[in-house]
């Protein structure tokens, strides 16, 4: 799980490039996807620890029912299935309604904005309220579980990180609703950008700490 979060988190920071220079018809169609998708893969990941680290103390106690759960890998199966709901919101909305290369003659009079247009509104939205949803999923178990002895328990961790993370992207919804341009651009980048090193920095470095001291 901490190797498929990583490579999610470094494909978090990689999605950017799609953010940056002129819009072009592939770039419009990747970006918000693309960035999508890794996100759900990372946040499907945190939420798998976190039902990983509930269940592994659920199951230690004698006789409990979660004992027989430990050995069928819920976590993959946590993963796969989360991240496949986003996977079919993206490719209904790249077939239904693509985004495109827009030219915006509107806002700013004498001057011609090249921008993405989402296509579907609904479709952008959709994809990020599941996104959210994971992470409201995640941030709640991580929370009911973070008195747990803490030699073994990842929750108090795995709650700053949603915390930050949900803090980021409700921020960043009335931000985008009265920007618009590249100013809209900048926003996104930087909710990405943050988000990914909170969930980073939250979940990996208290383990580089025990690492090296």
């Amino acid at each position: 799980m901490s190797f498929i979060l990583l490579v999610s988190i470094l494909m978090n920071f990689l999605s950017v490039f799609f953010f940056l220079g002129r819009p072009v018809d592939i770039t419009c169609l990747l970006r918000q996807a693309s960035f999508g998708v890794f996100f759900s893969i990372g946040v499907s990941s945190v939420l798998a620890k976190t039902i990983t680290v509930c269940i592994a103390f659920k199951a230690s106690k004698p006789g409990s029912i979660w004992f027989k759960w430990i050995s069928f890998n819920v976590s993959y199966y946590v993963v796969l299935l989360c991240s496949s709901v986003q996977v079919l919101i993206c490719v209904i909305w790249l077939l239904v309604s693509p985004p495109y290369v827009e030219f915006d003659h509107r806002s700013y009079p004498g001057k011609i904005i090249i921008q993405c247009n989402e296509g579907s509104v609904i479709a952008f939205y959709s994809m990020l309220g599941y996104m959210g949803f994971l992470a409201a999923v995640s941030f709640l178990l991580a929370f009911m579980v973070r008195t747990l002895p803490d030699n073994f328990n990842e929750a108090k961790y795995i709650t700053f990180s949603m915390l930050l993370f949900c803090s980021v992207w409700i921020s960043m919804i009335p931000a985008c609703l009265s920007t618009k341009g590249k100013n809209m651009v900048a926003v996104e980048i930087f909710a990405i950008l943050t988000s990914s090193a909170g969930i980073l920095g939250c979940i990996f470095l208290p383990k580089i700490y025990v690492l090296l001291f």
